[in-house]
């Protein structure tokens, strides 16, 4: 199991850790270092940042909303990263969810995500390929376009410039069943959010189909603490916010995912706390045993015992984020 470092994206400006901590992983030997976007800060132009400050650690997008570009802008920013940082890009891409697409980017959520997804991917591996123009007549994605609303004057067109790997790695964030079978069959691997070793079964049968170097690549907070309980207090908090505020009450995808873990009562009274302003009990209503599942939090020999469980199953590269570089220093120790 590989390790990477989740920066995530920024909150109110940019944090002056990220590029030192970057820059640790590297040194420690990290196999990867990723960047989200929500709804400030983008994916790529900080990855950017860091691909012309390092030299061998892999670059990551986990993830890249796809409301927010169209799927021939997206493979132009990721062949143009992969070619300025010598073959390092992992391509992370994710739908995101109603209140982000349409309330942010001001666009219709797909009535079919899956079907949105598959022709996404499909341009996407169109572009890098390079093997002809780009064609598609999809539901969402149409190349050229032939709306009612155009001109008809749009051609095929295949990408200028040669892309460095035309098997530049995709990799899907999904939490749904189907969706996650879809991505082991379209993509080359997938960025689970919530991921528990103590419930991995949960996922066997939407995996069945993926194919041999298949990537499960997770991410999960981590803090070498003494105090178990305050260790957990930034995982409540994260759980807090997306399963009672990232969604709407009939439909959260985060909220669905606790539930599917076994904690449905729990993510619903999350929900209502939420809902009602009482963000403070929605955090403490997070179950600790949920928060500690999920990741690696505690003094060094809890650490340990707790990472090699997640070595024991599918994971393949467990992306963590961690606040300090002793945390990341005790876990590329005990990865060995």
């Amino acid at each position: 199991m590989r390790l990477g470092l989740a920066l995530g994206y920024w909150g109110r400006g940019p944090d002056p850790r990220h590029l030192q901590l970057a820059l640790y992983a590297e040194e420690l030997g990290y196999h990867s270092v990723w960047t989200a976007e929500s709804w400030g800060s983008d994916a790529f132009t900080p990855l950017t940042w860091i691909a012309a400050r390092t030299t061998r650690i892999r670059l990551g997008t986990a993830v890249a909303q796809m409301a927010a570009r169209t799927p021939t802008a997206t493979a132009m920013h990721a062949l143009t990263l992969d070619h300025l940082s010598g073959g390092r890009l992992m391509l992370g891409l994710g739908l995101s969810g109603p209140q982000v697409v349409e309330g942010w980017y001001g666009r219709p959520f797909p009535a079919s995500p899956l079907t949105a997804t598959r022709e996404y991917v499909d341009v996407v591996r169109q572009v890098l390929r390079r093997q002809g123009p780009v064609r598609l007549d999809g539901r969402f994605h149409t190349h050229p376009y032939a709306g009612e609303d155009g001109t008809g004057l749009g051609r095929p067109l295949k990408p200028i410039t040669h892309p460095l790997r035309s098997d530049l790695p995709v990799l899907l964030g999904a939490e749904g069943p189907k969706n996650i079978a879809q991505t082991a069959r379209i993509a080359d691997g997938w960025l689970p959010l919530y991921w528990s070793p103590y419930r991995a079964d949960l996922h066997e049968a939407a995996l069945a189909a993926a194919p041999d170097g298949f990537l499960v690549a997770p991410l999960a907070q981590a803090r070498l603490c003494a105090d178990v309980a305050e260790g957990l207090r930034p995982v409540k908090a994260m759980l807090g916010f997306y399963i009672g505020g990232m969604g709407h009450t009939a439909r959260n995808f985060h909220a669905d995912l606790m539930a599917r873990m076994g904690f449905e009562d729990e993510a619903r009274r999350i929900q209502r706390l939420f809902r009602e302003g009482r963000r403070a009990e929605a955090v403490d209503a997070v179950p600790d045993v949920f928060a500690d599942e999920i990741s690696l939090v505690g003094p060094r020999e809890r650490i340990a015992e707790r990472l090699a469980l997640w070595r024991a199953g599918p994971v393949t590269d467990l992306l963590v984020t961690a606040p300090d570089p002793d945390t990341l220093r005790v876990l590329a120790e005990l990865n060995h």
